[in-house]
């Protein structure tokens, strides 16, 4: 199904954009399908037997399939969500996990206010941390560090602003045209780029990487970029 979505209103995670979530991704994330594969091989490399795999904001999940695949149940699964939409449709994705031998878990959890008790060596937040208001992104990433083992990862993937004015213009203004490219009329991007504003708050990429230090983080580096969209991995010592 391909994106129409015109917001007329803030920006939700809403029944009629979880339909059309993946169109929409591909047409608004360059490189995406690379960025996926650098996610999951980080991963791969940073994953333990026997703990847990976290997706924070897992929209439908696409992020912890090939992981689901490659580990199954030689790992537990917990995939955080808090739209209703996208949360019915992980329910339905992942059911079989879930019920029959409990490798998948599926929480309705608002990351504001509330952490889940898990043991992880992997926490995934793909394009999520900039859904979260920007008083509350310290604690939550104080919550993620605590959250990992030992030698264990957060990875991170965010859109993020230019270090200046003058280059974060060139670089809204080149992704743009990419968005004309990709299909979306002029009239689109602007009533999305509406319909973001106060929802997705990026920072620029040194924001970022200090909040990821001031969390504990001294291992700290930046694996994937494309102008104003940039991905990070984060070890726990």
């Amino acid at each position: 199904m391909q994106d129409q979505v015109m917001p007329t209103g803030p920006w939700e995670f809403d029944a009629e954009v979880s339909q059309v979530f993946e169109d929409m991704l591909a047409r608004s994330i360059p490189q995406i399908e690379v960025m996926r594969r650098a996610v999951t091989e980080t991963a791969v490399a940073f994953r333990q037997a026997g703990t847990d795999i976290v997706d924070l904001g897992s929209s439908r999940g696409d992020m912890v399939e090939g992981l689901l695949d490659k580990f199954g149940a030689t790992n537990h699964f917990v995939l955080i969500e808090k739209s209703p939409a996208m949360l019915e449709i992980l329910h339905q994705k992942f059911d079989s996990w879930a019920s029959h031998s409990k490798v998948v878990q599926v929480l309705d959890l608002d990351l504001r206010d509330d952490f889940p008790p898990i043991k992880a060596s992997v926490i995934l937040s793909v394009l999520t941390l900039m859904f979260v208001p920007i008083e509350c992104r310290q604690s939550l990433l104080s919550k993620v560090y605590r959250a990992l083992l030992p030698g264990g990862a957060l990875i991170v993937v965010e859109k993020v602003l230019g270090a200046t004015a003058e280059i974060d213009e060139l670089m809204v203004r080149l992704y743009y045209d990419k968005k004309r490219e990709s299909g979306y009329t002029q009239e689109q991007i602007e009533r999305k780029r509406l319909s973001l504003q106060g929802v997705l708050v990026p920072v620029t990429a040194a924001w970022n990487e200090e909040l990821f230090k001031m969390a504990g983080f001294r291992q700290v580096d930046c694996f994937w970029r494309w102008m104003n969209f940039a991905g990070w991995v984060a070890v726990k010592d």
